[in-house]
């Protein structure tokens, strides 16, 4: 199940629940969440780019994420690489985006570019993610 604005709303403010700090209602859509880059970032033609979300994330025991590039990006040759969030995560999103398209991509401090879906884990889960970048802050390369 796909959570609607008004479910992300409402887990929001569970003690406990899902975190997205800071969060704007600007970035607020029906079935998703806009998730923002930090600082002012060019995405060349041609090659892939590491940038960080501007949310704090945190995900409870029962949800996931899907992470989408928005479409007006990808309008214009932009991919996301990844995508998925597993319960438990917590932490700044660091979005490999790729740029396909024949321009240079700008994009401005606090600009939303990928949309965040949250999912419902059916029956929630006990095994909650720590994996290696757990608690991440800016931009986190492979390791």
């Amino acid at each position: 199940m796909i959570l609607s604005a008004t479910e992300i709303c409402r887990r929001r403010g569970e003690t406990g629940g899902l975190v997205i700090r800071p969060y704007s209602d600007v970035c607020q859509q029906p079935a998703s969440y806009d998730l923002r880059v930090t600082g002012h970032q060019i995405l060349a033609r041609g090659m892939c780019t590491l940038v960080h979300s501007l949310e704090w994330v945190e995900l409870p025991a029962d949800l996931a994420a899907t992470l989408r590039c928005r479409s007006s990006y990808a309008r214009r040759g932009l991919i996301l690489g990844g995508g998925f969030v597993d319960p438990g995560f917590r932490g700044q999103l660091t979005l490999c985006l790729g740029n396909l398209g024949a321009e240079d991509i700008v994009l401005s401090p606090s600009e939303r570019v990928v949309q965040m879906i949250l999912h419902q884990v059916q029956g929630g889960t006990t095994e909650l993610y720590e994996g290696r970048y757990q608690d991440s802050q800016g931009v986190v390369k492979a390791r």
